[in-house]
């Protein structure tokens, strides 16, 4: 079923039925619809239509207490337990920022938002389920047993919308930006890139010279990046591991960026995904999605930021890792080791 337009609510929910087994991902993929869509499908019955729009949702998730925050894309799923607070609103940019939940977010790609309850074996399940216009997964918040169940039924009619239908209609879905790369501009790049004092520089200066971030990569050379084996991303999970040391993990797609700050303690490798499986933190990575990993220094007026950054073979970003700098827990001296020691890719010749 590729025609989306074809598929009603109707066949979605039979569908779910008989398949009782199949994940929601995978059954959107399955039926060749967005995960958007099949929620939508279960609206009045299991899903509220709600506003979606972070100035309202993240302070009515405050309410919620402690629950487990979600942000993935393709290759990776970024997983946090924490309470919502602090929370910046901003036209273009708004963040929320707590020891543990830490966000950056996109409001124009908030834009269809659903409030879930399931029944389990182990009682209702919630959420608070949030998609962009081509009906994508941007953030979820998920409930967990100390969660303010109490506050949940009034959250929900708080934030519901007038249009509880069941339809649903994507917006075409925008490509992932391919690897875009200005070698006239190379030695501008590389001038420039010296004289940088902080990272949120470095993707306006590509903008000026009409690159993007990976394709700058593809063309600066050192002393600025090293390509690395698409091995080094596991090489470096295991590395910060073994090390004991804290590092900040950033996971975005086009409405939220999620980033851990501390340690990472347990790995449990699985078919192609490596698990960071932490109290408070996991981290699933699709190995065999790693396409490329660059190691990268930018210089910013606290010191070089080194960061791992890996990439699909689309040229769509899974995550990066910096060393932590924060006074009284910096651990980048430990991390530039680390990297110095991940493996460099070897070009075999044409």
């Amino acid at each position: 079923m590729n025609d989306t337009a074809a598929v009603t609510p109707q066949d979605i929910r039979t569908y779910q039925v008989e398949n009782p087994k199949l994940r929601a991902r995978d059954l959107a993929d399955k039926l060749g619809i967005s995960k958007a869509q099949l929620v939508a499908a279960h609206v009045g019955q299991t899903a509220t239509r709600i506003a979606a729009h972070p100035d309202g949702l993240i302070p009515a998730a405050e309410k919620l207490g402690e629950v487990m925050a979600l942000t993935r894309v393709d290759a990776c799923v970024h997983e946090k337990v924490g309470q919502y607070g602090n929370y910046h609103p901003g036209q273009h940019a708004a963040m929320t920022l707590t020891e543990d939940i830490d966000l950056r977010i996109f409001p124009s790609h908030w834009v269809h938002a659903f409030a879930l309850e399931t029944p389990s074996e182990q009682g209702p399940r919630r959420s608070l389920q949030i998609f962009d216009a081509a009906g994508d997964a941007v953030h979820k918040i998920h409930l967990r047993e100390a969660s303010r169940h109490k506050d949940w039924l009034e959250i929900v009619t708080d934030l519901a919308v007038a249009d509880q239908s069941t339809d649903f209609v994507a917006a075409p879905r925008a490509p992932v930006e391919a690897a875009k790369s200005n070698p006239d501009k190379v030695d501008i790049l590389r001038e420039e890139w010296a004289k940088l004092t902080d990272t949120h520089q470095f993707l306006r200066l590509c903008s000026k010279l009409r690159m993007n971030r990976l394709g700058a990569y593809r063309i600066a050379g050192a002393p600025y990046v090293r390509q690395l084996e698409p091995a080094a991303a596991d090489a470096m999970l295991t590395a910060v591991r073994d090390a004991g040391i804290e590092v900040m993990i950033f996971v975005g797609n086009r409405g939220c960026i999620q980033i851990h700050t501390g340690p990472i303690g347990k790995l449990h490798p699985m078919g192609p995904w490596q698990n960071v499986m932490d109290p408070g933190f996991n981290l699933h990575l699709r190995l065999d999605k790693v396409a490329e990993v660059w190691a990268v220094d930018k210089p910013t007026q606290r010191g070089p930021a080194v960061s791992v950054e890996a990439f699909d073979a689309m040229g769509g970003l899974i995550f990066q890792v910096f060393g932590v700098g924060k006074e009284g827990r910096n651990s980048r001296a430990d991390w530039e080791r680390i990297v110095a020691a991940l493996p460099t890719r070897d070009f075999a010749p044409a």
